[in-house]
């Protein structure tokens, strides 16, 4: 791969190869591609270890809803996004996972004036069938914007 692999869908082949936390340092590294929605919404991958992901997102005003704010999706797709792939970084090659549970707590709204924001993933319990964990979204000084808990299902891939 290249050193900057962009956007695109890593074959799940290669991905089956590959132990979550060498497939979130690979795109890292970008030397995988981000997943598309990474584009769609904006969002990156910040930091990344063992059972903890950041990704980084601008609020912008093409995600308002009605009320002039980011819609509520948003904040709960970076939050079932972080709180999944903390999860998948202590995978073991050949090893999946899916959503069993999401719950979000909204504290504030976005807007286009918040600027940029964090949301924080970080493993509570992974067992051999079903994983927990935890997410945290906040603006640049810290103040709490939402926050979740999550249940996956892990199998094998």
């Amino acid at each position: 791969m290249t050193a900057n692999a962009g956007f695109g869908v890593v074959p799940l082949e290669q991905a089956r190869t590959l132990d979550g936390m060498t497939l979130f340092a690979e795109m890292a590294a970008g030397r995988l591609p981000a997943p598309p929605i990474s584009r769609a919404l904006g969002m990156r991958l910040a930091e990344v270890e063992r059972g903890r992901v950041v990704f980084a997102y601008t609020p912008v005003a093409d995600h308002y809803n009605p009320l002039g704010s980011v819609h509520g999706g948003i904040a709960a797709t970076l939050l079932d996004s972080v709180m999944g792939c903390c999860i998948h970084t202590t995978l073991k090659a050949g090893t999946g996972y899916t959503t069993v549970e999401i719950k979000v707590n909204y504290v504030r709204a976005m807007t286009d004036k918040t600027g940029p924001v964090r949301a924080e993933g970080k493993v509570i319990n992974v067992g051999a069938r079903i994983a927990t964990s935890e997410g945290r979204l906040v603006d640049a000084a810290g103040k709490l914007l939402a926050h979740g808990t999550t249940t996956c299902l892990i199998f094998p891939i």
